[in-house]
């Protein structure tokens, strides 16, 4: 699988859910803290948890298991 990355930061329980959810998908990802970047807290700030894929498309928060899975085959 493709890597993925998820935008969070610390003290999200949402984002902390969602990385559950990827992790019991067994998906590959990069967490990033848009708190350690203005301008990725000024994009995600009251979006996250986001994932983003390596083509640039993105899956905002709210999903399940199965939303990521049809995220990911691209439907």
């Amino acid at each position: 699988m493709l890597p993925l990355t998820l935008y969070t930061t610390s003290g999200c329980h949402l984002c902390e859910h969602a990385e559950a959810i990827l992790e019991q998908g067994g998906h590959d990802f990069q967490a990033v803290d848009i708190a350690d970047d203005l301008s990725l807290m000024e994009q995600y700030g009251v979006r996250i948890p986001v994932v983003k894929d390596d083509s640039g498309r993105e899956l905002g928060w709210p999903f399940d298991g199965t939303q990521l899975e049809a995220f990911l085959m691209g439907e």
